[in-house]
């Protein structure tokens, strides 16, 4: 039974997919990013980089969000995801998590999942449940816990850059990113779900973005870039729509990986809203790494 669990294990991993998601593609210091002057002039250029600069403040500062979305990782996953967010002190929060389709969303209905999961999130971890078929295999637990410094350890420097960005990332890193790139545009005034709101628009490069925003060291910059090579991902486009009140209301980001396009899209609402989030009981809790040592101390191979 343990290579059915270790498949889930690795779907539940996708829960970091759905946070970064939700907020955003960036490091923690994107906002201090110079655009190197690359701005350009008129509306792709110091108008659109102070508006977003008081999108940038006025989000931040809101400080918890409602938060809805899909997400598309090519041929891997495609999932949606609902629930709220708060980052005041770091990033916490509680996400509902469906897979609609994919090789992960498959494997997860394959054993015997419904193809959701409940997932929470708090400062340095966050939780997966993965539903009553996984607990079978390991002493009735329900739940994964992931910290994020073992996701780091053993990822190698893709898992420092998820790491800083599960600790850090907000939702108005995605203009922090724009401003990071140096290439912005205001596209024009659109309505969003019956909100007016105003369009933007640029491209990020994500190894130039990380090792401008990253604690990466040459080292690990350098194996990053490797290892987005290895995947086929080089830039990405981010959209986002702001309402009157410089509130992020929708963000996009597209992309190419070397399983097909990457494609999010997140809508954000009821900014203030309270969020609690508590650790479930660890009675009913299960640690990553424990299930890798089960692993490989030879009890991957029972079936």
């Amino acid at each position: 039974m343990m290579t059915t669990t270790v498949r889930r294990t690795g779907i539940a991993v996708a829960a970091a997919a759905a946070l970064m998601s939700v907020a955003a593609c960036g490091g923690p210091d994107a906002s201090t990013a110079d655009d190197g002057g690359r701005s350009g002039g008129g509306a792709r250029g110091t108008d659109a980089v102070a508006a977003l600069r008081l999108v940038q403040k006025e989000t931040g500062g809101a400080q918890s969000a409602t938060v809805e979305g899909t997400t598309v990782m090519g041929s891997a996953m495609s999932m949606r995801q609902s629930g709220a967010i708060d980052w005041s002190d770091g990033i916490t929060g509680a996400l509902t998590i469906t897979y609609t389709g994919g090789t992960m969303g498959d494997a997860l209905k394959q054993s015997g999942g419904d193809g959701s999961m409940q997932a929470r999130y708090l400062k340095d971890e966050y939780y997966a449940n993965m539903g009553d078929a996984f607990a079978a295999n390991v002493g009735g637990k329900h739940w994964i816990r992931y910290g994020y410094a073992d996701l780091s350890e053993l990822a190698g420097a893709s898992g420092e850059v998820m790491k800083e960005q599960m600790q850090n990332s907000t939702p108005q890193q995605g203009v922090n990113a724009l401003l990071a790139s140096g290439d912005v545009e205001k596209v024009g005034q659109e309505d969003v779900r019956g909100v007016a709101t105003t369009h933007y628009s640029g491209t990020v490069d994500v190894a130039e973005l990380t090792a401008k925003t990253s604690a990466l060291d040459a080292g690990q910059l350098a194996a990053f870039k490797k290892q987005l090579s290895g995947l086929g991902i080089t830039t990405e486009t981010v959209d986002i729509w702001v309402d009157k009140d410089n509130l992020l209301v929708k963000k996009t980001e597209k992309g190419e990986t070397k399983t097909g396009a990457l494609n999010s899209t997140v809508f954000y609402s009821d900014y203030g809203t309270e969020v609690r989030v508590e650790k479930p009981a660890a009675a009913d809790t299960v640690d990553f790494k424990d299930i890798l040592g089960r692993q490989q101390g030879g009890t991957a191979g029972a079936s």
